[in-house]
């Protein structure tokens, strides 16, 4: 048996159709007062933000919108004005991943203004200043994780450097699945690739263990039986109540444990090429697939399975094989919802590759990977393949 160890979060989990009734009473059990909500112009027009501020009533002392994606350090430093002109004791955030990393961000820069100390934490155990109430409406993952990523627009080229610690972890999730069902086919589309994208390299990841290794699997199995029905009928509440279940999963399975490659290159991607994260990774994971098959095959095993594809053990190449069919069934389903599955078609140009492929190799995510990364060469056949 291979030794592990994790650190868990103490975050509540509220799932279910019709769950953000919920919002006004476990605002009331933390002793909220003042909270601060993080949002996008999606949101405000399918009037989820309208249900997340009736919810709230006077408890809501602030709004911050609209969010951009990619979490631009220049929205950062206004919302955190904000919070701080209102003296807010909570955020929420609503949306995809960029409100819920607005929301995270913005509470942990409080949390070193107001306590002038280091954002390094001393034990897993330590808790928010200023707790985050994460309202998932897409399947990106980022509630469940302890960490979140910050794009310097300062820097030439901007860079998405991410920030990792116990207390940036929102400590309640509100998933319901109600708020999904008008979710546009693309986004639909993009960020349950991104979901199926956590599953996979939480299998393979070096820190893996037990827990991530069983969540990822299953997520694997509601992801890819959900995610198709729900692009192609997106008012389906049963098909989205799977999905949303897949994505929950997929980002428990990540929690606690080390993102690589893929997800290395896919910040690389957002930051510095502007290509939005859902769309990255639907680009990205079959031919980071194929580059860790050699090193990740065994671990993927059951993933592969979950996805339709026989494993046969009798095969000259079982592993290569396996992995094969299954980035070519994700490539498939990628195409079948209409996601560009190139660089090219995403606006990358093919004089930006090597710009692109030194930043990945300077990223340190990007070194957390199975199959060790020794050169930048390797990183732009990677995406001169993904071109």
């Amino acid at each position: 048996m291979e030794s592990f160890q994790y650190v868990s979060y103490a975050q509540e989990v509220i799932f279910g159709p019709g769950s953000l009734a919920r919002l006004s009473e476990r605002v009331e059990h933390y002793g909220l007062q003042r909270l601060m909500l993080c949002t996008n112009r999606s949101m405000r027009a399918n009037g989820c933000a309208a249900l997340v501020e009736t919810a709230l009533g006077e408890r809501l002392a602030a709004v911050f919108e609209p969010v951009e994606p990619h979490v631009m350090d220049v929205q950062v430093a206004v919302a955190v004005a904000s919070a701080e002109e209102k003296q807010v004791d909570g955020i929420v955030g609503l949306g995809g991943g960029s409100p819920i990393g607005m929301a995270k961000a913005a509470s942990f820069t409080l949390e070193k203004q107001r306590m002038a100390r280091s954002t390094r934490t001393c034990t897993p155990t330590d808790q928010p200043l200023v707790p985050v109430i994460a309202i998932p409406t897409t399947y990106a993952g980022s509630e469940m994780t302890a960490v979140c990523g910050i794009t310097h627009t300062r820097e030439n080229p901007p860079q998405k450097v991410t920030l990792s610690d116990p207390r940036i972890a929102p400590k309640l999730v509100i998933y319901d699945p109600e708020l999904t069902t008008d979710l546009p086919p693309e986004m639909t589309a993009s960020t349950g690739i991104n979901a199926l994208a956590h599953c996979i390299e939480a299998l393979y990841s070096i820190t893996r263990n037990p827990l991530s290794t069983a969540a990822a699997v299953s997520g694997v199995r509601h992801i890819f039986h959900a995610l198709p029905i729900c692009f192609a009928q997106g008012g389906n509440l049963d098909a989205r109540s799977e999905m949303l279940l897949g994505a929950h999963l997929a980002g428990l399975s990540l929690a606690g444990v080390k993102m690589a490659l893929h997800h290395g290159l896919c910040h690389v991607l957002g930051g510095t090429a502007k290509i939005p994260h859902g769309i990255a990774n639907s680009i990205m994971l079959p031919h980071v697939l194929r580059f860790n098959a050699q090193a990740t095959a065994p671990l993927l095993f059951p993933a592969v399975e979950a996805m339709g594809v026989a494993v046969n053990e009798r095969a000259a190449a079982p592993g290569k094989a396996a992995v094969e069919a299954a980035a070519q069934r994700i490539y498939e389903l990628a195409g079948a919802m209409n996601l560009p599955r190139r660089l090219r078609d995403a606006g990358v140009k093919e004089s930006d590759l090597p710009r692109l492929a030194q930043l990945g190799f300077e990223n340190r995510t990007v070194h957390n990977n199975p199959r060790p990364i020794e050169s930048v060469a390797q990183i732009e056949s990677i995406l001169r393949a993904a071109w």
